[in-house]
């Protein structure tokens, strides 16, 4: 006899509205026996679909929990924040979606920065025609700071356009078309190579103001700096000081300390500085319910769960 598997959801009201017909339209194509009932009583829940903005921060009411989706691939607002049940999985959010959007984030910076796009626009608005050789893709070493899924995808697409790549991430990985390497020395040859740097890390005490005036410094003059990881990934006061001094020539940044950015901070009116609102990495409904539910099978089928938060390492 088969058992019918239910989907609740504990969201805030814009992620639930958007992402339930999602849910049903997914769960309905996977040809298994679920159902997706956001009024579901707690106790007849079997899996989960969360952000913290719900409010849940324990699961006591729900003894039937078998594991929980977190919408959001950042989780440094969850850990420490929740009280999940011992042997229930909490799973951040890994989709397709997100993974293109993040990756061509950070390729389109990264062509304005090898074309110079700014001086083009700078020129234009004066009238100015004065011409320039632009750099090649293969003349300009890029560094990544995190090789998980989004840094390891967009590593993949700048070195398919030439770019020397060169990667760091906590443990070392071994990724085709990318210099990986760890620990210190790593970074800092990572660092001292980079013309443009990406920040794709995930914000735990390790990482926390990782670009701080030391680092910064150790960037080649002129070098352009790319975060759509974490805000206090960069230590801001620093990240203004170089900028002044010169030795950072442009800085493109999605996320903040404080969202929405407020506005009198300092970075609304530097002309080194390009701003957009944490648009990098935004969860794509459609693609987000299809992981949810490839997840699910893969529990159905006593398959690992993949992408489980491990609350030690803070992601």
């Amino acid at each position: 006899m088969t058992t019918t598997r239910t989907i609740g959801l504990r969201l805030d009201d814009a992620e639930h509205a958007t992402i339930l017909p999602e849910l049903r339209r997914a769960a309905a194509a996977s040809g298994r026996d679920l159902t997706v009932d956001p009024d579901a009583d707690p106790t007849e829940i079997d899996y989960l679909v969360y952000n913290i903005d719900s409010g849940v921060t324990e699961f006591s009411a729900f003894p039937k929990l078998r594991a929980i989706f977190n919408t959001w691939a950042g989780v440094e607002a969850v850990v420490g924040r929740i009280t999940v049940p011992d042997g229930v999985p909490f799973c951040r959010m890994v989709e397709s979606g997100m993974t293109d959007g993040m990756s061509e984030y950070f390729v389109a910076h990264t062509m304005r920065y090898l074309i110079d796009i700014d001086r083009a626009q700078a020129q234009s608005a004066g009238g100015l025609w004065q011409k320039w050789t632009p750099r090649l893709a293969r003349q300009t070493p890029v560094g990544i700071l995190g090789l998980g899924q989004l840094g390891a995808e967009t590593g993949r697409k700048l070195a398919e356009l030439g770019f020397p790549v060169y990667g760091w991430s906590r443990s070392l990985k071994s990724l085709d078309g990318i210099f990986c390497h760890a620990d210190e020395a790593g970074l800092s040859e990572v660092l001292e190579k980079a013309q443009i740097l990406i920040l794709i890390l995930p914000l735990t005490d390790d990482t926390r103001e990782i670009m701080n005036a030391e680092r910064l410094a150790q960037l080649p003059k002129g070098a352009c700096l790319i975060n759509a990881g974490r805000g206090p990934l960069i230590d801001d006061t620093a990240l203004l000081d170089a900028l002044a001094s010169g030795h950072l020539k442009h800085a493109t940044l999605d996320v903040f300390r404080e969202e929405p950015l407020p506005g009198s901070h300092p970075f609304w009116r530097h002309p080194g500085i390009t701003i957009t609102p944490h648009i990098a990495a935004e969860t794509r409904m459609d693609t987000a319910a299809d992981a949810i539910l490839v997840q699910i099978c893969r529990d159905l089928d006593n398959a690992a769960l993949q992408h489980i938060v491990d609350p030690v390492r803070g992601y």
